[in-house]
């Protein structure tokens, strides 16, 4: 038997708005997933310690604030610093086109913006990943 996903959501930057952070941690937990939310105001350097003591699955970033191409590519660094590897990392929010492929080249695997369904997301993560037991 294996253990339920474990999901952090973060809220990283200085962005202050949490709903849909809050939302997307409640679809995630009534899909069976352990979620842990960070609250507000998180650092990449927060985010990954939370991970790395929670023993998290995924990692789900909430960044509504343009500050992705600056937190992201830290919180990538960082993973690899801890050996994370192996952890799925999500971000939704306001993500311009443009900077997609940016975050998929460090390491990104799923981009959620404003409407995606939360059966997308929930499918995603079932589907890519890794649980350990």
């Amino acid at each position: 038997m294996t253990r339920k996903i474990r999901v952090i959501i973060a809220k990283p930057g200085l962005d202050g708005h949490d709903r849909g952070a809050k939302v997307i941690a409640r679809a995630l937990r009534d899909a069976g997933m352990e979620v842990i939310y960070t609250g507000l105001r998180q650092t990449a350097e927060q985010v990954v310690s939370a991970a790395l003591q929670e023993d998290a699955d995924v990692i789900g970033l909430s960044i509504l604030s343009g500050a992705h191409n600056h937190i992201v590519p830290r919180l990538m660094e960082l993973i690899k610093e801890k050996g994370l590897e192996d952890v799925l990392v999500v971000i939704g929010g306001i993500i311009p086109d443009v900077d997609v492929p940016k975050m998929k080249a460090v390491g990104v695997k799923g981009i959620f913006l404003p409407g995606t369904p939360m059966q997308n997301i929930i499918e995603f993560i079932n589907a890519n990943v890794r649980v350990r037991v």
